[in-house]
């Protein structure tokens, strides 16, 4: 097993970890005190489960999972703290999930999270507590030195999540590290067999942590909560104009969504969302090739490349979705706000909301969020 080392032109003598209750996070806290450093614990504790949703669902950052960052911590000897951000986190996260479905957008509030809270709000407790630098359990690569210091995919691919990490300026990632970016998930899961964690078999969380995974209208439950006036109805319209139907909520559709609808074709082709138009509370249905985009708009830019001092990028590999292959595409940047994205290739599911992260090889170029700017 390979474990990430750090700079050793610096004694570092204490480190934070970002402990959710998770395995990934138990882990890369045993690497820390296998090393030889002073460890501290920190859990968030984002939200009470019951002021968002029912009662009764599996929580996260919250209840059980931070019993068990406790236990870990205790296991491996360290002092642990968990933090009350449940207001913060409802304001920077929550709340934006909910404002951009009611404005009609696709969100990612894993990146929201990551941008918001741990890189910020624990970043900043991290180091009042006199840590040298703050670790988390992500699956990603942090190289380089000073302003050549950059972010790259795990070794494990099929782990990565330098997809969600995109929003991390250089000047942060000096101040982070992620030990699990050069190991593979099962090896993970040895080194917790290895040193006795409580935590080396739990399952993993496959939903949003905030959303009930058993609630029948999931999402939907905050985002009504948040922002009622979703739930006006409109019409569902045809690209070519043909008003099909009526729907009770925008908040009920994504782009590219192409089950549970409400509405059929005439000749009975699948019809997909193309277009959700928050200030007509309408939405727009068509075919497969009707939602073929190859140019559009990204906003609220991270770029970390500061090697290339142009603004324009040819045949870089663009990440549209965080299950989405890589493609090709140029990119041409207006301005420290807003970058243009040209596709070789069109793509049929490119959702406003979600993030557009390009790439070098393995190397994150940069990103930012994909606009209601979009054309064939």
């Amino acid at each position: 097993m390979i474990i990430q080392t750090m700079s050793k032109n610096r004694k570092i003598k204490k480190v934070a970890v970002a402990m959710s209750g998770g395995v990934d996070s138990s882990v890369a806290a045993a690497m820390m005190v296998e090393k030889g450093y002073e460890v501290i614990g920190l859990t968030m504790q984002l939200y009470d489960n019951g002021k968002v949703s029912a009662s009764g669902s599996k929580t996260c950052c919250a209840g059980q999972d931070i019993y068990d960052a406790k236990r870990v911590s205790d296991k491996l000897g360290i002092k642990h703290y968990t933090l009350d951000y449940e207001k913060r986190f409802l304001d920077n996260v929550i709340k934006d999930f909910a404002d951009n479905y009611a404005n009609g957008l696709t969100p990612i509030p894993c990146i929201r999270c990551n941008q918001r809270m741990k890189f910020k709000d624990l970043l900043d407790t991290s180091l009042d507590l006199g840590a040298d630098f703050l670790v988390t359990g992500h699956y990603a690569s942090i190289k380089g030195r000073g302003n050549d210091i950059a972010l790259y995919r795990a070794r494990d691919i099929s782990r990565d999540q330098s997809y969600f990490l995109f929003a991390t300026p250089q000047e942060i990632l000096k101040n982070i590290s992620f030990p699990l970016g050069e190991i593979t998930k099962q090896e993970t899961r040895d080194y917790a067999k290895k040193m006795n964690l409580s935590v080396s078999n739990k399952p993993e969380s496959q939903d949003i942590c905030f959303v009930q995974s058993t609630a029948k209208r999931g999402y939907r439950e905050i985002v009504q909560k948040l922002r009622p006036d979703v739930k006006k109805s409109g019409n569902i319209i045809h690209v070519n104009g043909e008003v099909m139907g009526k729907h009770v909520g925008i908040d009920s559709f994504t782009v590219g969504q192409r089950r549970g609808l409400g509405v059929i074709s005439n000749d009975g082709t699948p019809l997909y969302v193309t277009k959700i138009d928050a200030k007509e509370n309408n939405i727009y249905v068509g075919s497969e090739s009707d939602m073929e985009i190859k140019k559009f708009n990204i906003s609220e830019i991270t770029w970390l490349d500061k090697t290339n001092k142009l603004n324009f990028f040819k045949d870089v590999d663009v990440q549209l979705s965080s299950e989405h292959i890589t493609q090709k595409a140029d990119i041409n940047i207006e301005d420290s706000a807003e970058a243009i994205i040209s596709l070789k290739e069109p793509n049929y599911r490119v959702a406003p909301g979600q993030a557009c992260v390009a790439y070098d090889k393995n190397r994150v170029l940069g990103g930012g969020w994909i606009s209601g700017n979009l054309s064939l």
